[in-house]
């Protein structure tokens, strides 16, 4: 009986000290943690709707810092035309090394939603001329711009453009607004 419990033991502190080093990566060895995904842009912009609210990690280059403050960057996929806007929220002003590195972020996914109700607000205020301006004059910010999709030179001629895609919109899948994806920051860093 003695002769089982020695060999149990043993079995036992074999298995425990093989357990240990699994978990340890080096060169072409696997891991046991849990690998947390990072999302490349082109993925949250496909698959947005299923990730609203969700705290997601992302990377892609960074295109743009807002010069008004700092407070928001633009981080672009596989192309100008995939772009996610990123907001600083609680972080402050983003390090002015983003700018055309890789970064990494951590934050919550926010759908903007463009509707009538949201046009016409947005078109009142220009006709009273209180809208807030950014970017570059009349044209808004042309990173912005993009990242949304839009042609116009104008504040009336962007929100026409919306309603266009809109009604297109409407008739393709039966919403009657345009979603629009940006992460609420609570963390990043350059890679």
């Amino acid at each position: 009986m003695k002769k089982f419990s020695i060999i149990a033991m043993m079995l036992a502190v074999s298995l425990m000290v093989f357990s240990c080093k699994s978990g340890n990566k080096t060169n072409n060895e696997t891991t046991t943690t849990p690998v947390e995904t990072v999302y490349q842009v082109d993925d949250v912009l496909a698959n947005g709707d299923a990730l609203i609210g969700e705290e997601v990690e992302l990377e892609g280059v960074c295109t743009h810092i807002c010069k008004h403050g700092g407070r928001k960057i633009f981080l672009m996929g596989s192309d100008d035309a995939n772009t996610i806007r990123i907001e600083s929220g609680d972080l402050g002003a983003f390090d002015q090394k983003c700018v055309n590195s890789i970064v990494r972020v951590k934050g919550k996914l926010v759908e903007s939603r463009i509707d009538e109700a949201y046009l016409k607000a947005w078109e009142d205020k220009e006709k009273a001329k209180t809208a807030e301006k950014h970017g570059e004059g009349e044209a808004g910010c042309s990173t912005e711009k993009k990242a949304r999709g839009e042609n116009g030179n104008t504040a009336l001629e962007r929100i026409e453009g919306f309603r266009n895609r809109i009604k297109a919109e409407q008739e393709k899948s039966g919403k009657d607004y345009l979603s629009f994806y940006h992460i609420e920051a609570t963390g990043y860093e350059i890679l």
